[in-house]
């Protein structure tokens, strides 16, 4: 019956995956990590490579103090009781135990903290304005040798300048800031490093799963690619192992230990999406991999598996340009000199806003408006578009010609034009950019506080006394569609501290783990701060696989502590 035999299958090559593997190898498991894609990396390798972990040591050593009480606190204040205590704190606790293991497993795991890049709620209690985000050192992805090529590419060739989320908050000011300035060097210096010693620098999700991978392989680590999950082999109730789709034959794998999906959520499967997210909902919105497909749902649902928080996606308003690829507009939104609004021309929200938060309330407004916030509109004068970053390019740098011709872009020369061009009723959008420039001459927005939080002024113009607020007045002006995008889905199995898989009567179905967006965000329905996707997936990851070796006899369960015991 069996075509391959392991202790333990992983299944999905994201930071979860790898996580998972990486212990299970390490702690002697025979173990195989599978992907259904051609590269490994998945939604991870796309991502910021962020990790929300509150207390660690990369805080410890830059001098930030932080408390097991503290992050709980602010647990509370975001995800509130939508999530157990016990959850919770089991993420706080193994959490920072995961990243202990990860360094001490690999000279490659290493870190830095991302500096002032705040909690998403830093006003309430427990949050930190100062951040709790860590994210990877920069790697060279030469590293990798034969691997190299296996790992998914990033969305957008950076051809050797190469970014992290901490370069990129001063690079955004290159023009305003001499900080933005001498940061630019750091990154000239890779860009000769690529174009003369080949050199290939990687930062964010890339770095991360380079890092990941190079652990992995260095731990002598089985990965399969090409190989998507089919179904869940069951044996008296109990799952022992998977059918998948290997070398385009169906192969049937042992699972000895037990089963980790790490496989991503469903934003890739329009039926998923009609099912169980708000409407309206398009595939299209998504800036997740096209193997997001929510595939081991129905195996687990069979089973009886309990399902939670299938109506939420890791929001991120997008643009989507005329190729159909979006744009996630993540610093785009604190840039000064710029509002969004409704189809009415009406602004509805501080945008700024959380990109989770963002999305939410998209909806919220539409609903109110009978449709009138998706699509909504992104507006930026010149001065904006001169000084900033915005959808990729460079202060200064236009808009491509197919934006223009395939009207991603709409330009005009004075508000009433671009109006007009954006059918908004006449006088709407003018009484609000008027209304707007008040508030930028005042430095207060009387009607969303925009700019009076530290993750509002994260990516704003330091040289302003409010650093999100500028009057739009220079011409030509500019208009682009933003529709509610993700970066995954956050429904899915339901998993207790054990990353285990539970049924609706509570009782567990034995041999089956979940992680990462293949399961129910440990983040509830909030989003606390950057990495607080990724965080979770590799503790709850690092965590099953312990489980596994916790079954597997080498350690006597009279002996293990509480969080280990195996039922």
């Amino acid at each position: 019956m069996w075509d391959y035999e392991y202790d333990l299958v992983v299944v999905g090559s994201g930071a979860s995956g790898f996580s998972a593997a990486i212990t299970g190898n390490k702690e002697g498991l025979k173990t195989v990590l599978i992907e259904k894609e051609k590269h490994f990396g998945g939604a991870s390798s796309l991502s910021g490579g962020g990790i929300w972990i509150p207390n660690n040591r990369y805080f410890k050593e830059a001098g930030v103090k932080d408390s097991f009480e503290e992050a709980k606190t602010y647990l509370d204040s975001t995800v509130g009781n939508k999530i157990s205590d016990e959850m919770k704190e089991t993420y706080l606790r193994r959490g920072v135990e995961m990243l202990d293991y990860m360094h001490d497993t690999s000279e490659h795991m290493r870190f830095s903290y991302a500096k002032d890049y705040s909690d998403y709620y830093p006003h309430l209690e427990g949050g930190k304005g100062e951040g709790r985000s860590i994210e990877p050192l920069v790697f060279n992805l030469n590293k990798l040798g034969d691997w190299r090529e296996l790992m998914k590419p990033p969305a957008m060739d950076t051809k050797g300048f190469v970014m992290t989320g901490q370069d990129f908050r001063h690079v955004n000011m290159i023009t305003r800031t001499w900080k933005g300035k001498a940061r630019s060097l750091t990154l000239g210096w890779r860009l000769v490093n690529y174009l003369i010693f080949r050199t290939r620098y990687s930062s964010l999700g890339q770095a991360l799963i380079g890092r990941l991978a190079q652990t992995y392989k260095e731990l002598n680590g089985e990965l399969w690619l090409n190989s998507p999950f089919v179904d869940l082999i069951v044996e008296s109730e109990a799952v022992v192992g998977i059918k998948i789709m290997k070398d385009g034959q169906e192969t049937n794998v042992k699972a000895n230990k037990g089963v980790i999906f790490a496989s991503g959520g469903f934003s890739r499967k329009q039926e998923y999406r009609e099912k169980y997210l708000p409407a309206p909902t398009d595939k299209a919105w998504t800036s997740s991999p096209e193997g997001q497909t929510g595939d081991m749902l129905l195996p687990a649902l069979k089973l009886g598996a309990k399902l939670g928080f299938m109506d939420k996606v890791w929001g991120a308003p997008s643009v989507v340009d005329h190729t159909g690829a979006p744009f996630f507009l993540v610093a785009d939104r604190a840039i000064p000199s710029m509002i969004i609004t409704d189809q009415d021309g009406k602004r509805y929200i501080n945008e700024p806003t959380p990109y989770h938060e963002f999305v939410d309330k998209m909806y919220e407004h539409n609903e109110r408006t009978d449709g009138k916030a998706i699509h909504s509109w992104i507006i930026l004068d010149h001065k904006a578009k001169k000084r900033h970053l915005f959808v990729g390019l460079f202060p200064g740098q236009d808009f491509p010609k197919a934006f223009y011709e395939n009207d991603v872009v709409l330009k005009s020369d004075t508000i009433a034009g671009l109006e007009e061009k954006m059918n908004i009723p006449a006088g709407n959008l003018v009484q609000t950019v008027e209304r707007f420039n008040d508030f930028a001459k005042a430095g207060k927005d009387l009607d969303f506080n925009r700019g009076e939080t530290a993750h509002d002024r994260y990516y704003g113009d330091p040289t302003l006394d409010n650093p999100n607020l500028d009057d739009i007045s220079k011409a030509p002006f500019y208009a682009l569609k933003v529709y509610p995008g993700d970066i995954g889905t956050k429904g899915g199995v339901v998993i207790d501290k054990h990353a285990r898989v539970l049924k609706e009567d509570g009782t567990l179905i034995e041999g089956l783990y979940a992680c990462g967006n293949c399961s129910a965000a440990v983040m509830g329905e909030s989003y606390p701060g950057p990495g607080a996707t990724i965080g979770p997936g590799m503790t709850f990851g690092h965590i099953a696989a312990l489980h596994c070796k916790a079954k597997q006899g080498t350690l006597s369960e009279s002996s293990l502590p509480d969080e280990f015991a195996v039922i």
